[in-house]
């Protein structure tokens, strides 16, 4: 039951992050704004989402779940009515930040409170909360357009805000009732770290950083390039955005999938099975750029990669304390944030520098080797460390 609920409030906390897609033509059209001024609330939702998520992990160590999202819900509620009354486009940037640091509590701090209600099926837990978002991605696009057409892009934002605080409210009055009075920490009871590295949280945490930041690089090139590079190729950027539909949803069953993997094998295995498979369809794009053979390859990259970011999530409760487990992950998820805002930046740039996408894919290659030295290097150090143990 907490697991549904935990799903609900993640598919409607994070509308956020897909509401600034659809409206940014609208908005701006009605500031008579360039398309990089206003897509600027993109990334301010980004960078409020990343740094919240440690803010939030912090709240959720410290007096619980139902704290962290009640301040998700403040923060979101609040925030979408303040860009539907922005006078001008700083303030709409502006309350897009305020939005991202609210959604946060529902992503990363979320999934590691999952880890603690779960033993058996602990891995599976935290991916599906963490598909929340990408459920999200499936439902309100079109929901959001639909509310801009009838009413306009202003009253849709203080619609959704109005909506977000009643329907989140609600399901977390029905959470905190289930985990006990006062919203216990589950996390005070939980079983200690499974998987011995030998190594500090703060040199782990580091490390899976790093990682995260390497493979949300590879990541980006895909996901923000794709429907530019079917535009360069002369299949029109319809076909392109056509290829990001099957990318998301089959990003849903990884997600899944990687959890049912997770909880038989572990997390850092899982980390580098998608690793790999990510790299296998980031070299099929080198070689392969046939309207069909997109197609196809767009569809094996969502299947390879939905599954990575929740994995850190996993790594993290394997590894290190319950009891800074939110704050730990909400630091490797700001990592990924930063690596997909770098990776979408830096491919554009090699490809003004290049006039070609072939190093652009070539560079997330790259990238995610070193994010395959790095999960390789973990899983041989906890295997050696288990010899140890044995012996």
């Amino acid at each position: 039951m907490r697991l549904v609920l935990a799903l609900l409030i993640a598919s409607i906390g994070a509308v956020g992050m897909w509401s600034v897609v659809v409206v940014l033509p609208t908005v701006q059209a009605e500031f008579a704004a360039s398309r990089g001024a206003v897509s600027l609330a993109t990334t301010m939702i980004f960078m409020g989402f990343g740094s919240g998520g440690i803010v939030t992990g912090r709240i959720t160590d410290r007096f619980g779940i139902v704290a962290a999202i009640a301040f998700s819900i403040v923060f979101v509620a609040i925030a979408f009515v303040l860009a539907g009354l922005a006078a001008s486009l700083w303030q709409f940037n502006a309350a897009y930040f305020l939005i991202g640091l609210g959604t946060s509590a529902t992503f990363a701090p979320l999934m590691a409170e999952a880890s603690h209600w779960f033993e058996r099926y602990r891995a599976l837990a935290v991916t599906i909360v963490a598909s929340g978002n990408y459920v999200a991605g499936t439902i309100w696009p079109p929901l959001v357009n639909w509310g801009v057409q009838q009413a306009g892009w202003r009253s849709t934002h203080i619609a959704v805000g109005i909506f977000c605080a009643v329907a989140m409210t609600a399901l977390l009055i029905v959470l905190r009732a289930i985990i006990g009075s006062g919203g216990a920490r589950d996390h005070a009871n939980a079983p200690p770290p499974e998987v011995d590295l030998d190594l500090s949280a703060n040199t782990l945490t580091a490390l899976l950083s790093i990682a995260s930041i390497s493979c949300c690089v590879a990541m980006a090139m895909p996901q923000v390039h794709i429907v530019a590079y079917c535009g360069d190729l002369g299949y029109g950027v319809a076909r392109g955005a056509e290829m990001l539909s099957p990318m998301m949803g089959f990003g849903i069953v990884s997600r899944i999938g990687s959890g049912f993997l997770a909880d038989r094998i572990g997390g850092i295995r899982t980390l580098l099975v998608g690793s790999i498979a990510q790299g296998l369809a980031l070299l099929f794009y080198l070689f392969f750029d046939s309207l069909t053979s997109l197609y196809l390859i767009s569809g094996m990259f969502g299947l390879f990669q939905g599954g990575i970011v929740p994995s850190y999530a996993i790594i993290v409760r394997e590894t290190m304390p319950a009891r800074e487990a939110a704050t730990r992950v909400g630091i490797v998820i700001f990592a990924s944030v930063l690596g997909m805002s770098l990776g979408g930046w830096v491919s554009g740039a090699i490809f003004d520098a290049t006039g070609s996408y072939v190093a652009a894919f070539a560079n997330g290659f790259a990238w995610n080797v070193l994010n395959m030295a790095i999960v390789l290097g973990l899983l041989l150090r906890a295997r050696g460390r288990g010899r140890l143990a044995m012996a």
